[in-house]
C-alpha cells in the first residue's frame, strides 16, 4: 500500500452555500510551494514560501493567468499548525462556485483531495493530539447544546487523555516492579507488596468506575435526553410539545385520539437537548389503528431517559392514569398537571398522595404557557445534579471509550481475584497489562489502522 500520509492534501473547510467567506485548507510538505503556484500579490513579488508563520497575505488566486478570486492567505509553518505540517488556509469569497474553483486550482497545482477527517487524522498520527482529543473534535462540530460544547472543549484540551495517562502510569509502575522483583529478588522484595497493590488497584478502579458511570450523563449531554410524553387523550400532550418546540409541530383538536402515531422533535430547553416523542393518548379502545398508537407509546416509554406524564387537572384520575403511573417506576419521571387555568378537579396534593410523592408534580398550563420555567429547572436538577463542571469532571460520551473502560475494569477485577486467592505475583502482570492496553486504546496508544480509519471516516470533509 502506498503511504499517503506525506502527500499534500486540500479541502474546503467551510460549509458549501451562500456565505461571506469560504476557506480552503492545504496541508503537507508542498503546501507552501502550492501556495506559490496559485497565489499572486498585488505587486507580484511576494512568495508564500518566504513568509513567516502565522501571517496573513492579501492577493489573488490565478489559474494560467486568469484571476479566480480575491483572497487572504494564512501561513502556518510546521510544526506550529493543526496538523504539525506546513499549512496554508485560503480565505476566499463564500459560495459554492467560488470555493470550488479555488479548490480545483489548488488541486491542479500539486495537492490531492483530502479524505474525510484527514487533517485531524494527521494531527493524531503526528502526535499533536491523542485519540480522545481527536474524537472530541467531531463532538465540538456536532454539539447540540451548551453542555455538549463545553464537555467536548474540555476533552479537546486533553482532560480525559491526562487522566488515562495517569492511570496507565500507575499500572505500568506496578507491572514493572513485579517483573523486576521476579527477575532480581535480591534487590526488589515482594514481601507485603500485595497489600500495597490491592490499595492502588482499588483506587484505580474507583476512578475507572466513576468514568463508566459518567457515560449515561455523557450520552445525554451529547445526544440529548430521550423524552416521552404520556397521558390520556386530550390531556394536552401535543399542546405541551408545541410550547416546548416553539411552533405548531403537533395537530391539536378537542377530538380525543387525534394523535395516532408518535411525533418526534429535538427541543432545546435552557441549554439541555430533549429528544421529545409525543405519543397517542393512553386509553382502552376498540379502534385498531389507535391501539397500534397506544402500543407504540408503551414501547417508547420503556426505553426513555425521561417520561413526562401529562395529567388533566380538570378531570378525575382513572384506571388509565393508574396504568401510566405504574409505568413511571424505574424511570426519570415528571408529572405535569396541565390545565391549571381551569377549576381543579385533580389537585397537586391528590397526585402526590396517589403516587406516594415518588415523582415531582409541576402545575402547568399549556393554554397560558405557564410552568415551563419550573420544568426547565427540575430537568437540570434531575439529570445534572445542580452543577456541571467541565474543568474537573470527565463525562464519557463515546461508546468506544466506555467499552475500553469496562474492559480495563474487568481486567483489574481479575487482579483483585488473584490477590484474594493468593496466586503468585506473575499472574498479576497478565491482567495488569490487559488493563494498561485497554486504557491505551482510548488515547490511541494501542490501536490498529482499521479502527483509526473508521473513527476518522466519520468526520466531515475539510476537518
Amino acid at each position: 500500500m502506498i503511504d499517503q500520509t506525506s502527500d499534500t492534501i486540500a479541502a474546503i473547510s467551510t460549509a458549501l452555500g451562500g456565505s461571506g467567506i469560504g476557506i480552503i485548507r492545504v496541508s503537507g510538505k508542498d503546501a507552501l510551494s502550492v501556495g506559490d503556484r496559485v497565489f499572486v500579490s498585488p505587486g507580484g513579488k511576494k512568495k508564500i514560501s518566504e513568509q513567516p508563520s502565522h501571517t496573513v497575505h492579501y492577493g489573488y488566486i490565478l489559474d494560467a493567468g486568469q484571476t479566480i478570486d480575491e483572497v487572504l492567505v494564512s501561513v502556518f509553518r510546521a510544526p506550529r499548525s493543526f496538523t504539525t505540517e506546513d499549512t496554508i488556509e485560503i480565505n476566499c469569497h463564500g459560495g459554492i462556485y467560488a470555493t470550488r474553483r479555488v479548490l480545483e486550482t489548488v488541486l491542479k497545482y500539486g495537492a490531492r483531495p483530502a479524505a474525510p477527517g484527514e487533517f485531524t487524522k494527521r494531527a493524531f498520527l503526528n502526535g499533536r493530539i491523542d485519540l480522545s482529543q481527536a474524537e472530541s473534535v467531531i463532538d465540538v462540530i456536532q454539539a447540540k447544546n451548551e453542555y455538549a460544547l463545553q464537555n467536548s472543549l474540555s476533552q479537546l484540551k486533553g482532560s480525559l487523555g491526562r487522566e488515562i495517562c495517569e492511570l496507565r502510569k500507575k499500572i505500568l509502575y506496578h507491572t514493572a516492579f513485579i517483573e523486576s522483583a521476579l527477575d532480581d529478588p535480591e534487590h526488589y522484595s515482594l514481601r507485603g507488596y500485595t497489600e500495597r497493590l490491592l490499595s492502588e488497584i482499588e483506587d484505580i478502579l474507583s476512578m475507572i468506575r466513576k468514568m463508566i458511570a459518567s457515560a449515561d450523563n455523557g450520552r445525554m449531554i451529547k445526544e440529548g435526553i430521550q423524552t416521552v410524553i404520556l397521558g390520556k387523550p386530550n390531556a394536552g400532550k401535543s399542546s405541551i410539545l408545541n410550547i416546548l418546540a416553539g411552533e405548531e409541530r403537533a395537530i391539536v383538536t378537542d377530538i380525543a385520539g387525534t394523535t395516532r402515531d408518535t411525533l418526534e422533535e429535538s427541543i432545546f430547553l435552557g441549554g439541555i437537548t430533549l429528544n421529545v416523542i409525543d405519543t397517542a393518548g393512553i386509553r382502552s379502545t376498540d379502534d385498531y389503528v389507535e391501539q397500534i398508537g397506544v402500543n407504540k407509546a408503551w414501547q417508547k416509554a420503556e426505553t426513555a431517559d425521561l417520561i413526562l406524564y401529562v395529567a388533566d387537572s380538570s378531570t378525575l384520575l382513572d384506571e388509565n392514569d393508574e396504568k401510566i403511573i405504574n409505568l413511571l417506576d424505574g424511570h426519570h419521571s415528571i408529572i405535569l398537571l396541565n390545565k391549571s387555568d381551569l377549576p381543579q378537579v385533580t389537585t397537586e396534593e391528590q397526585l402526590c398522595h396517589f403516587t406516594h410523592s415518588r415523582f415531582p408534580v409541576i402545575p402547568i398550563s399549556a393554554k397560558e404557557q405557564t410552568g415551563i420555567d419550573v420544568l426547565e429547572q427540575k430537568l437540570y436538577e434531575m439529570f445534572y445534579h445542580g452543577n456541571l463542571s467541565f474543568n474537573d469532571e470527565i463525562y464519557i460520551t463515546s461508546a468506544r471509550q466506555k467499552s475500553e473502560l469496562i474492559w480495563a475494569e474487568e481486567s483489574l477485577n481479575k487482579v483483585l481475584e488473584s490477590i484474594s486467592m493468593g496466586m503468585p505475583e506473575d499472574f498479576f502482570t497478565i491482567d495488569l497489562m490487559d488493563a494498561y492496553t485497554a486504557l491505551g486504546r482510548i488515547i490511541g496508544e494501542e490501536i490498529g489502522d482499521d479502527l483509526v480509519d473508521e473513527i476518522f471516516g466519520r468526520f466531515c470533509m475539510g476537518k
